[in-house]
């Protein structure tokens, strides 16, 4: 059984910070929004993604500039805020102590994502089997990044278990024909979020990353054969 890890707000406490960095931005050029507005709504999407709405909803293109001078912010904040989420090494050391196969699947573009791993120091745990989005052709909530990783890994999709903490990533999880469960631990989970992930297809839901072998256990996933 492959067990597929998202990244942001899984493994990486990151969720909450980008979506801060975001809502101060889109409140600066006139359309005031909170951070948690931005983790409800985007959670699990694409930077791209979320400006691309935005911008929509401001009735006016972006400054020229702009995208590119946010994320070069986003980087410097990120280099010096990103926390990985409290048991996440443990809990993937458990996994490839049981002998599981394992990876992480991420709407984040790959070099960024690869950084970010690197920042909080889970990096060397994946053995270069990081996926993103960015090498396919859909983002999350569609299934391309979870195939691909599968496939990547050599897997059966039917053979696999994602970790997602986003509606778009259990959705994008299901729509792959992989189970999933849901993760609301990271500092960016609102009141609610649980039902929102269990209503999208999530098998269980868990709130530390100590319980994740107890989770997977549940779900008859113990160790390699």
């Amino acid at each position: 059984m492959l067990v597929i890890f998202d990244c942001d707000g899984v493994l990486i406490d990151s969720e909450i910070v980008a979506a801060r960095l975001e809502a101060e931005a889109i409140t600066d050029l006139g359309l005031p929004t909170t951070a948690e507005q931005i983790c409800t709504r985007f959670a699990g999407t694409t930077t791209r993604e979320v400006w691309a709405t935005l911008e929509r909803e401001l009735g006016r293109p972006l400054p020229p500039g702009f995208f590119e001078r946010h994320l070069a912010h986003v980087r410097d904040v990120f280099s010096r805020e990103l926390e990985a989420i409290p048991g996440a090494r443990r809990a993937v050391e458990t996994v490839a102590e049981r002998g599981l196969p394992y990876c992480v699947a991420s709407s984040t573009h790959l070099p960024s994502l690869l950084n970010n791993l690197g920042t909080t120091g889970l990096v060397d745990l994946f053995d270069g089997n990081v996926f993103s989005a960015s090498q396919v052709k859909r983002a999350k909530p569609a299934p391309d990044v979870f195939l691909f990783a599968a496939c990547q890994m050599g897997s059966d999709p039917a053979d696999c278990m994602v970790v997602e903490d986003s509606v778009a990533g259990v959705t994008a999880a299901r729509r792959a024909g992989m189970p999933v469960v849901g993760f609301v631990g990271g500092s960016h989970v609102t009141d609610g979020h649980a039902d929102r992930l269990t209503a999208a297809g999530a098998r269980a839901i868990f709130g530390h990353m100590s319980d994740l072998p107890a989770v997977l256990a549940a779900q008859g996933i113990r160790a390699a054969a």
